[in-house]
């Protein structure tokens, strides 16, 4: 499913919403971050890279939006008692969560599967897909409290069909859509929470650098310039929209 490249977010979109974005200290994660918090929302910006949620904190303040909150986190190491700690810290300061943005990810090497080496396999998979798992396991109280909560899954186009040495990439995005649809399934009925995928497409990122080191960087499209399919579906504006791989081409 498209997003509408003609959508256009109202000033106050996000005011009075409490948004948790996931990889927030650069790339996508950093340009939805300051998106949102231009629309009135209160962020929680979670990395692993203290310096670049410091900069994206910084940010934020000098663009006059709310005051966010940083939370440093390496996926790759946090166990479930973490993510539950983050969820009682959650709802200790802010009461409840009406958006969780799943955007860090973990590329790993391209290669064939018969040469892929098994901690590569299990590192992409744990901060790809089992992180999500378990941040939203952690958080859907707080998301069931807020009655309009959102949760986007990034995703990417290897993730819906498949290329050759794409490896542990591919298949963490192909598990990351199943739970979304489950997700989906699972809290439809109640109204209080949708769940959706996104896929960006092609950005000069550093992710996108790492996986495709001959291109001209310099010509791919920045984060922000998809930044409002996120908006769109982390807003009051996708309400009733749920279950849907959406991407921004």
């Amino acid at each position: 499913m498209r997003c509408d490249p003609n959508y256009q977010p109202a000033p106050d979109l996000l005011k009075g919403r409490t948004i948790l974005v996931t990889g927030a200290g650069d790339g996508l994660g950093k340009a939805a971050a300051l998106a949102f918090a231009r629309h009135g929302a209160t962020l929680i910006l979670l990395g692993r890279t203290i310096r670049k949620l410091e900069n994206t904190y910084d940010e934020i303040l000098e663009a006059g939006g709310p005051e966010p909150a940083i939370y440093p986190m390496n996926l790759e190491g946090a166990a479930p008692k973490d993510y539950e700690d983050l969820a009682d810290t959650l709802t200790r300061e802010f009461g409840s969560l009406h958006g969780l943005v799943h955007n860090a990810a973990e590329l790993g090497a391209l290669t064939p599967i018969d040469h892929a080496r098994v901690e590569e396999w299990y590192k992409v998979l744990q901060v790809n897909l089992n992180a999500p798992f378990l941040l939203t396991h952690a958080c859907l109280p707080l998301l069931r409290e807020a009655g309009d909560a959102s949760v986007v899954f990034v995703s990417d186009v290897v993730g819906r069909r498949a290329k050759a040495y794409w490896g542990a990439y591919a298949v963490s995005k192909f598990g990351l859509e199943g739970l979304m649809q489950v997700l989906a399934e699972e809290t439809e009925n109640s109204g209080a929470i949708r769940s959706n995928s996104y896929d960006p497409g092609v950005l000069n990122t550093q992710l996108r650098r790492n996986a495709h080191p001959g291109e001209v960087y310099a010509e791919n499209p920045a984060a922000e310039s998809v930044v409002p399919g996120l908006l769109y579906l982390i807003g009051p504006d996708s309400k009733g929209v749920t279950g849907q791989p959406f991407e921004w081409r």
